[in-house]
């Protein structure tokens, strides 16, 4: 049974968009994980077969020539040449003869077996092709992510030349107004949902505001690639939140009832009495949406801090406290100093 070509650039892990320096990083560092040098056993042969069609995808991308026919083609970019070039070579024998067993009929059939599925067009320009997907980044907050949110892009999109009717050509000439291309770029502003609780990294598909397709091809389709903007409050991990929670010394003492932020409203939370510096409060389900659903957890890292200046009447409370008999609270860190040294 025949099987179907893999995409080269789903081999390589890129998008069409690709940049041809993009397209060498990836082959080098495919390379390094799939090399059956570096494998054994069972596992040797599977990546001898991933390493051949690494290396073909490397051959044909990297050579501008032929990833331009394998862009429009497919996986049969060189039948199609083939077929094409005898196509001309029949045109000019009159469309069949002695020399040439097929006319145009048995060229169409050649090439409906050969890219079945492409798309084709009646006019003489060619058949169908699809547009390139477009790439690009948005950024969130994590307040965003928290929530989900719609973001409002406005894309470039093509449309027909009003001067020339997308022919390209006017009076003869190329048409001044779309340079010869037949369409002149429209901005178009368009609403994407972005569910919540994404990782940063995750790519967005929506359908068909990629690059357009030729000769009535379908259009590609637009990535939106997620970067969560770094937070000077919140920090991430997973579908947990953590915050440092500064409390002064007596509220850690002899414990308070503080404010403290959420990815929404802030909340009052017990700072229980005898709290210790890093120790941490868990509010349950105030953290990012899961992937298995539900929500993380928000957790409160008490960090204990001085008033920001002190009168003299606190400075006698301090000095009464110092007067008591406490432990030596630098003891176990000297402990493990000497440990160190002298194991």
């Amino acid at each position: 049974m025949a099987t179907t070509p893999r995409d080269y650039y789903h081999i390589l892990s890129l998008p069409k968009s690709a940049s041809a320096d993009d397209v060498k990083k990836a082959y080098r560092r495919l390379a390094r994980q799939v090399h059956p040098d570096l494998h054994s056993g069972a596992k040797k042969s599977e990546m001898e077969k991933k390493f051949k069609e690494l290396n073909e995808a490397h051959e044909v991308l990297s050579d501008p020539e032929k990833r331009k026919k394998y862009d429009q083609y497919g996986a049969n970019w060189e039948q199609a040449e083939a077929y094409e070039q005898a196509r001309r070579q029949a045109g000019a024998r009159g469309g069949g003869g002695p020399e040439t067993p097929f006319g145009a009929e048995g060229f169409s059939d050649i090439f409906e077996n050969l890219f079945k599925g492409r798309g084709r067009t009646g006019n003489s320009r060619g058949f169908a092709v699809q547009g390139e997907d477009l790439e690009t980044e948005v950024q969130l907050t994590l307040a965003e992510v928290f929530t989900g949110v719609t973001k409002r892009m406005t894309l470039q999109e093509p449309v027909p030349c009003s001067t020339c009717h997308g022919s390209g050509a006017f009076r003869g000439r190329h048409c001044p107004t779309c340079q010869g291309q037949g369409a002149t770029l429209r901005p178009n502003t368009i609403e994407v949902r972005i569910p919540a609780g994404v990782q940063d990294g995750t790519r967005v598909r929506v359908a068909g505001k990629g690059q357009p397709g030729s000769n009535g091809g379908k259009p590609g389709d637009l990535y939106l690639r997620v970067a969560i903007a770094q937070d000077n409050v919140f920090r991430r991990q997973g579908s947990d939140i953590h915050v440092s929670l500064p409390v002064f010394p007596w509220e850690a003492a002899l414990g308070a009832e503080v404010m403290a932020p959420t990815l929404m409203e802030p909340v009052r939370v017990k700072v229980p009495a005898g709290s210790k510096a890093d120790s941490k409060l868990r509010l349950k389900g105030k953290g990012l949406p899961a992937a298995a659903g539900g929500h993380g957890d928000l957790f409160l890292t008490i960090q204990i801090v001085m008033p920001p200046s002190s009168t003299d009447e606190e400075r006698k409370l301090y000095d009464r406290l110092r007067t008591f008999e406490h432990p030596d609270p630098r003891a176990e860190l000297l402990a493990q100093a000497q440990r160190r040294a002298h194991p």
